[in-house]
């Protein structure tokens, strides 16, 4: 099928679900942590295509839900200057395959990709799904950067 460049919050349990989906699929995945790769807005732009710039953030991330920042306020260039300092804000994952890309675990994103998967019952974010329970993402663990993955 496809090599899929999947970018995640390490121990979050809707990503390891949504990668096992793409598994299922016959997908290869590859993983990388969100939270250590050197993002520059130029390579983060990329994964947020047409869409508006309040949705490319993860509405669950502490600053967001206690409205430190309101994404429909920012500019293009500030948000992306934002997620860059502090990629927990990132709504994920973000995905990959070959030149194409997008964030978040929905049927579009994922049509988009090229990748034939249905995604019910998932979401893009860390959060207790009532017909699976899990824990919620444990915190991040912010240490040194790993080197980027992404040849841009």
């Amino acid at each position: 099928m496809a090599i899929v460049e999947f970018f995640e919050k390490p121990g979050c349990q809707s990503n390891t679900r949504q990668k096992a989906l793409l598994r299922d699929a016959g997908n290869e995945v590859a993983e990388h942590n969100l939270l250590t790769e050197p993002w520059t807005p130029a390579l983060l732009r990329p994964y947020f295509g047409k869409e508006p710039v309040s949705s490319w953030f993860n509405p669950s991330a502490p600053a967001i839900k206690q409205g430190e920042i309101q994404p429909e306020r920012l500019s293009e260039q500030e948000a992306l200057a934002k997620m860059c300092a502090s990629p927990l804000l990132i709504k994920r994952p973000l995905l990959r395959v070959g030149d194409r890309c997008c964030s978040g675990f929905e049927s579009a994103a994922l049509s988009f990709l090229g990748l034939d998967i249905t995604p019910e019952g998932h979401t893009n974010r860390c959060a207790r799904d009532s017909a699976h329970p899990a824990p919620s993402c444990p915190s991040p663990l912010v240490q040194g950067r790993e080197p980027a993955n992404i040849e841009q």
